[in-house]
Parts: C-alpha cells; structure tokens; sequence
C-alpha cells in the first residue's frame, strides 16, 4: 500500500496514543494526531480499512536479548534460548512470549537476537486493537524504528517519554523525569555520541550531544519501518491472514466450474459405451449404469455390452435416434433414483416424435406424482397416462419429451 497508518501505543490502557498517516511514494505526513488513551482507538478504525498498520510498542516493556546458541537449527535454537535467559529475566520464562529477529552479527558473537515480552502485555496489546476492529501486520518495539545506532546513539523525546536507540539489537524506552537518573548510569559504559532529534530533558551528566533537525517522532521512525528487522506478531500471535475478496470470488468461481465439470462428465459416461476404454474405473461406471437402466439384466460383459445396448434401444424402438433416446434417458434417470418405488414395466422411443415412452408400476398414485415432479425438475414435458390399480399396485402411463419440443 502507498500510505501506512503508524500508532504508537503505551504500556497501559490510559496512556496517550500517538499516530500518524505516512506517504511512502511522497514520503511526507499525511495526518497525526494524539488519542488520550487506548480506549478511544476505534477513532482511527476508518483510517485502518485502506492502509497498512504497523504498530510501535515502548521498549521498557520489550527485553531485547542478543545470544551464542549452541545449536544446529533455528527450531532448535529457539527451544534452548529462553531457558538460557532464565536467570537475567525477571519474570517466569512460563509467563513470558519470546520473537526473534532477523539480524546478522558482524562480528559472529552472536547468532540469536530475541526480545521477551509478557505474554499478558501483548494479549493486552492486541486486545485494545482488536475492540478498535483495527488489523495490524506489524509490530515492534519503538527504540528499534529509530534510525541505526551502529556509530552512534540516537535519541527523541516522544511525548513524556525518552526513546533511546544505543545499537543495532539495544534500546530502552524511559519516561522524561527518569532520564537524569539514566543518564547516570552512562557514565559507567564508554558512551557514544546522542544525535538527539528533539530537545532532551537536562541531565547532571556531561554527555556529547550532537542536534539533528528537529523530526515528528513517528514521521522519523516511519522513514526507518521498511526495514525492520523485527515483527512481535510472530508465533502464537502470528497474523492470521484473511483471503481477500478477489480471491474469495475465484474461489466461488472455480467451486462452479467443478461442478459445471463434474455434470459434463457425468452425461458424457452414457455416451462411452460407444467408445472401447480399457480404464478399469470407466468400464465399471457403464456396467453400473447399464444395470441400472435395466435392472432385470443379471450377467454383463463389457465385451458385449454395445450390442445389448443396441438390442435393448432397438426392442423400445429408439431406431437411428439413439443420440437423442441416450440424452432423454440420462434426464430420467435421477427421477427413478429419487423415487425407487416406482419401477419400470416397458420403455419405447418414438424417435419421430423425440417421446419415451414408459409404463410403471408402484406401490401407490403418490409414487406416479412425485415421479412426474422429478421429471419436471429435469425440464422434461410430462403427459401422465391413466392410472390403474392391479392388486395391491398401482400401474400408470408416462409420455415423456424435452419441454422445448426440439433435441435434448
């Protein structure tokens, strides 16, 4: 998508929530804003439908961990790395969801870079989105969307809150009146220069601060997000992709077109008793059928079966009309599948008239009516015969034709 919609969340559900609309083929802001707190995210749903979402989460909450794994695969290294932290994590390894990212160590020290979020706290995350009906593919940590910390430190101040980016896997989100007593703590490591995009709270500590140009903190971090090298919704929170609408279309499409297919097919198995396959599954289909034409048929021979068929059409005069006769009896067929009670006596094919002719028997006139509307549903002319009983069965009369006058 040309445009992305940017929403940086807070740890808690009162905290403010900053967004941002970002062009990428214009690469300028679109439109920003500030939400007093996570329950009015449903304010930006609308700006969601057409744009691609990327989530920032604070890096206090994310622990990002870089490893040597003695392991031969990644599956396995993923097993054996939480468990390696054990002991430099606060919290239960049980109660925690670990994603790893895509990073390249350049000098091989290390080849598992991790981040360790309570599960709790992205089962809250996306929890706020969900009841906002707002659909992410991305999320990450904020530290990480700032530029790359390789040479020196990059720094901005984000509403009250410092965003700290000190290496490629290295990062901490603190709030504004912590940031003195932080920078307390540099004072033991050999510090890098801060390029600062924003004016920093004052510290006691001399640090070497170089200014940059002043940037809206999600407009920098925009420019940074095509490459990220992390996506928290891995795992267990994998996005769980919806089909889009185009290909939920074809798929109608293609569900028709196998059924258009499988129809053709089965009016084409009456014609291949003219043909001599030597496909075991098709010779078996013309013997079914064949017995089901003519059930009193006990024995029969694929090697014969054309000339019984041909002595059959010709005892119910179906002449040089055979074609037709074939195509007329395949649409009646389903209606003595669909009512096994009535059974045929006679069948005769007045080829001039394009008309079957049938007598029946069955248990009851009920069987004759439903008889009837089956052949109808076929688009079949019925003219229904006079009707007698002989005991406790009932006999009856059907001439029967397309209902266009014209070939089947």
């Amino acid at each position: 998508m040309a445009e992305k919609l940017i929403i940086r969340l807070g740890s808690h559900i009162h905290d403010p929530v900053h967004w941002l609309v970002w062009s990428n083929t214009e690469t300028n802001i679109i439109a920003s804003g500030e939400l007093a707190s996570a329950s009015l995210l449903a304010e930006l749903h609308d700006k969601s439908l057409t744009r691609q979402v990327l989530v920032l989460v604070p890096a206090c909450d994310v622990a990002l961990k870089q490893l040597k794994v003695p392991a031969k695969s990644k599956k396995a290294m993923q097993l054996a790395a939480p468990f390696m932290l054990e002991d430099d994590l606060a919290q239960d390894v049980e109660q925690l969801f670990f994603a790893y990212g895509d990073v390249k160590s350049a000098d091989n020290q290390h080849n598992c870079f991790m981040a360790a979020i309570e599960r709790q706290q992205m089962q809250l995350w996306l929890s706020w989105l969900a009841d906002a009906n707002i659909k992410v593919l991305c999320m990450l940590p904020d530290a990480l969307a700032l530029p790359d910390a390789s040479d020196k430190w990059q720094a901005i101040q984000l509403g009250q809150q410092v965003i700290l980016r000190q290496g490629d896997w290295q990062g901490i989100t603190v709030d504004a009146s912590l940031w003195p007593n932080i920078c307390q703590t540099f004072s033991s490591e050999a510090i890098k220069v801060i390029e600062s995009y924003s004016p920093l709270p004052e510290a006691d500590v001399a640090l070497e601060i170089e200014s940059q140009p002043e940037e809206l903190p999600l407009a920098l971090m925009a420019q940074q997000l095509s490459g990220q090298k992390i996506n928290l919704l891995q795992g267990e929170f994998a996005v769980k992709s919806d089909r889009s609408p185009l290909l939920k279309t074809w798929a109608w499409a293609a569900g028709f077109l196998v059924v258009a297919l499988l129809v053709n097919v089965m009016l084409k198995s009456l014609t291949l008793m003219k043909i001599n396959q030597q496909q075991v599954e098709i010779e078996q289909q013309i013997v079914a059928t064949y017995k089901q034409a003519f059930p009193e048929t006990r024995r029969v021979r694929i090697a014969t079966i054309r000339s019984q068929l041909k002595r059959k059409m010709r005892a119910v005069g179906s002449g040089d009309h055979q074609a037709e006769f074939l195509a007329l009896l395949a649409k009646v067929q389903p209606a003595f599948a669909a009512v096994p009670q009535l059974k045929p006596d006679s069948l005769r094919f007045d080829g001039k008239r394009n008309e079957l002719r049938l007598q029946a028997t069955a248990d009851g006139y009920q069987q004759f009516e439903q008889f009837k509307v089956q052949l109808e549903s076929q688009q079949l002319s019925v003219s229904q015969g006079t009707q007698n009983n002989q005991g406790d069965k009932v006999t009856g009369a059907f001439s029967i034709k397309a209902s266009n006058g014209g070939r089947s």
